[in-house]
């Protein structure tokens, strides 16, 4: 009998087939970790970056698996691959380099890779561990590493440089700096708050009220612009404006130190003294300030003009205490006393340096230049930037003046700005030309001179002379060599114009010249008598050298080519009666 073919039952479906991939083996890498296997975890890792090799993920794994047992070696040669060979925006791999470098203590390697991470990084992922490794960095190297720029912190860390820069009365720079930071993060409002200061302080007023009323767009509750606003409001004379401002402001009552510092500072300008009086208190009171002369000297204003003379005198003491060699304090200690009997007061500014009046007087008794803590005085150099822009004529040339004395790129900056002006009175800018070639800038200039655009080129051509001899040079040399320090710029550029216009005026009959010192000694003697200042052939003579008929003879050559009685009142009137400019 014939057996029945029977059908074979089908395998169990119960069993599942395993599914060999990266993830796998990471997870069996991940799991001899928690045993402590780490060979097997290293074998599992190799395996994952096997399966994924242009995964950078899974070769960073393996690289901090061979930190960990100390294959620094190895581990940096497989970031360095995940870096030219899989992803080089994978910036992390530097920190892991860096660490891997420090291990061995190659520290010149480390301090290349972390410098690297840290200037091309955009997350910070690793920034506060990056700056414990900078310590160590720079002790063991025994130097501060050489950091330029944290591209994670791009914003803040130049936004930093840039409050340096105004504290150091460095404005120019400070704008440029701010600038370039609110094109790259329009929404970082204490770099516009700065901005907006930073006009101010160089006049700018129309870009800052710009800049603050950007920001409150942005957040209208923002008390540095609120606060900057109404001092605008109060500098433009909007009393309708500023009166609803100042009610807000009235009622506010900060909690962080900065916006009390702000706020106080920003009421004891807009004569709001009591409330400016008990802000300032709070911030001593508290010890959150420190012991800053300046904080002292607000009190004390604040003080002077509440009526508390007593406690005026208190703060202004602890002021002079704690800035021993400052002028200032002691300005205002003589100004109280002599002024304590008297009903009506002189006013006192908040600011924390000498009256502006007061400074020009330093500077007419200085000898050697400016003294350096004038040049740096950020308060200074803003209330000259200011006067350059919003003062009357005598001003402007006292400001163009000390300029010549400070000479850094913020002047050059700032006069050549000037002397672009058309609204300006032309004499003005060219004693600023005038300073800026004395200061070394031997560059054309670009000015607006009788309301035209003009190139003025380094030597002092004018039209009426073709050529400019070596020896014409040499004598207006020798000549502004010797009044240096005796003559102030504008004589000086006084003395520069009478000899260009001499000399145009009897081109080409130039009389022939042999000594140089006669020539150089009859313009300062005109150049004195022009400024009416007391001076005598004889005295001329002796400073250069030479005998008092060459003087004498020169001299008239000079006047009568000139006509220099009409060229003295000119000068005389201009420098008494000067029209105020706006």
């Amino acid at each position: 009998m014939e057996k029945k073919k029977r059908v074979l039952p089908k395998p169990s479906t119960n069993v599942i087939p395993m599914k060999m991939d990266a993830t796998f083996f990471f997870e069996k890498a991940v799991q001899s970790l928690d045993r402590y296997h780490y060979d097997k975890a290293l074998k599992y890792f190799r395996r994952a970056a096997e399966y994924e090799p242009e995964n950078p993920v899974n070769h960073c794994n393996l690289a901090g698996l061979l930190s960990e047992m100390g294959n620094y070696e190895e581990s940096n040669r497989i970031l360095q691959h995940v870096l030219d060979r899989i992803d080089p925006t994978m910036t992390e791999c530097y920190f892991y380099m860096a660490n891997n470098y420090a291990n061995m203590e190659n520290y010149e390697s480390a301090e290349k890779a972390i410098i690297h991470y840290l200037e091309n990084d955009p997350t910070g992922q690793f920034l506060d561990e990056s700056e414990e490794m900078m310590e160590l960095l720079s002790f063991e190297l025994d130097r501060p590493t050489k950091l330029s720029t944290i591209k994670s912190r791009e914003g803040l860390f130049d936004h930093d440089r840039a409050r340096s820069m105004l504290e150091e009365g460095k404005f120019s720079e400070a704008v440029r700096l701010l600038e370039n930071i609110i094109t790259k993060h329009t929404d970082f409002m204490a770099a516009r708050n700065n901005l907006a200061l930073a006009y101010y302080y160089m006049g700018h007023f129309d870009k800052s009220v710009d800049m603050i009323r950007q920001v409150l767009e942005m957040e209208p509750g923002n008390l540095h612009a609120l606060c900057n606003l109404a001092i605008f409001y109060q500098h433009f004379g909007d009393r309708e404006s500023l009166a609803e401002l100042l009610e807000v402001l009235r009622k506010t009552y900060p909690f962080h130190q900065d916006h009390v510092f702000k706020l106080a500072t920003t009421m004891g300008i807009l004569s709001e003294h009591e409330k400016a009086f008990r802000l300032f208190k709070r911030l001593l009171k508290t010890g959150e300030a420190g012991l800053d002369p300046c904080l002292f000297h607000y009190t004390a204003v604040a003080a002077y003009n509440t009526g508390r003379y007593e406690e005026a005198q208190r703060q202004w003491k602890q002021a002079e205490k704690f800035d021993p060699g400052s002028e200032i304090p002691k300005f205002y200690l003589n100004l109280l006393d002599r002024h304590r009997e008297e009903t009506k007061k002189p006013s006192v500014s908040y600011h924390y340096h000498l009256p502006f009046e007061e400074q020009f007087r330093g500077l007419e008794r200085a000898e050697g230049g400016l003294p350096e803590h004038m040049k740096r005085d950020p308060l200074v150099r803003s209330s000259f930037f200011w006067a350059l822009r919003h003062g009357d004529g005598d001003t402007k040339l006292q400001v163009i003046q000390a300029f010549g004395l400070i000479a850094d790129d913020e002047v050059k900056d700032a006069l050549t700005e000037f002397i672009m002006l058309p609204d300006e009175d032309d004499y003005l800018k060219q004693v600023a030309i005038f300073v800026l070639r004395s200061i070394g800038l031997k560059e054309p200039l670009t000015a607006v001179l009788n309301g035209k655009r003009t190139t003025v080129e380094p030597s002092p051509f004018s039209p009426g002379l073709p050529v400019w001899e070596s020896k014409w040079q040499a004598i207006m040399e020798t000549a502004l060599r010797h009044m240096a320090r005796r003559y102030d710029m504008v004589q000086q550029y006084d003395l520069q114009t009478l000899w260009v216009e001499y000399l145009s005026r009897v081109f080409p009959n130039v009389p022939k010249i042999t000594k140089i010192e006669g020539w150089a000694a009859a313009l300062e003697y005109l150049t004195a008598k022009m400024h009416r200042r007391p001076i005598s052939y004889h005295e001329a003579a002796e400073r250069y050298g030479v005998s008092v008929a060459t003087v004498s003879k020169n001299a008239k050559l000079i006047d009568d080519a000139c006509g220099l009685k009409e060229k003295m009142d000119a000068i005389f009137k201009k420098l008494t009666g000067m029209e105020s400019q706006s």
